[in-house]
């Protein structure tokens, strides 16, 4: 089957095999957030991105197969309901930014700032910290993939709630970090909703721009 990453709340996963990594998006709880469990092919190793809801049906994406580190996005609260469950059943580390990291409910053993990268096995996905929808909001960024949160949907940016200056950081991060230095071919995994390219997006830039979100 060729991944789409078109998942529904209560559906089966969509699975995406790479040479180095297998990725599988599954979408849970009322917001229809995804969740996306990024393992390395090599050791087994798994990382969770967003431990949103549906804590049993996270835990049984996961398997009997360790995940070393559960990545949140950033703060707001769909995107960690599952999180302190899914934390305690698997044992896992839990990563976010410093500037969001007080607002979840269980610590965070890993802090991390633009530029760190976070370990799947033999593989490491790169942070990149895009400002705006929250402060601490982080992508994780494998060549020819992006997990971007909340901060970059098909479409347009995330959610700035009409602050200009907001808006301003969030478009310039995600200009400057994201579009000016990544190819088009580079498939994006939303926090909610259907995967895009940054090919299909690029062209909307002076749109979103002048709109302001």
């Amino acid at each position: 089957m060729t991944y789409t990453g078109d998942v529904r709340v209560g559906g089966p996963a969509d699975v995406r095999e790479l040479s180095a990594l297998t990725i599988s998006k599954l979408a849970v709880g009322p917001y229809d957030n995804n969740a996306y469990l990024v393992r390395c092919n090599e050791t087994g190793d798994g990382v969770l991105i967003d431990a949103a809801a549906d804590a049993d049906r996270l835990l049984a994406l996961i398997g009997d197969r360790p995940i070393s580190k559960i990545v949140t996005t950033h703060r707001h609260h769909d995107h960690w309901q599952a999180l302190e469950r899914v934390a305690g059943v698997t044992g896992a580390a839990v990563v976010a930014h410093p500037l969001d990291a007080p607002e979840l409910p269980v610590p965070v053993e890993q802090e991390v700032e633009h530029g760190d990268g976070v370990t799947v096995g033999v593989v490491s996905l790169e942070v990149i910290h895009l400002r705006g929808h929250t402060p601490g909001s982080i992508a994780l960024h494998y060549p020819g993939h992006l997990f971007t949160g909340d901060s970059l949907f098909p479409g347009g940016v995330g959610n700035t709630e009409k602050d200009p200056k907001r808006f301003e950081q969030l478009f310039t991060d995600v200009s400057e970090r994201i579009f000016n230095r990544l190819p088009d071919d580079t498939w994006v995994y939303p926090g909610h909703g259907k995967d895009t390219t940054l090919g299909a997006e690029r062209p909307s830039l002076p749109e979103w721009r002048a709109r302001g979100w």
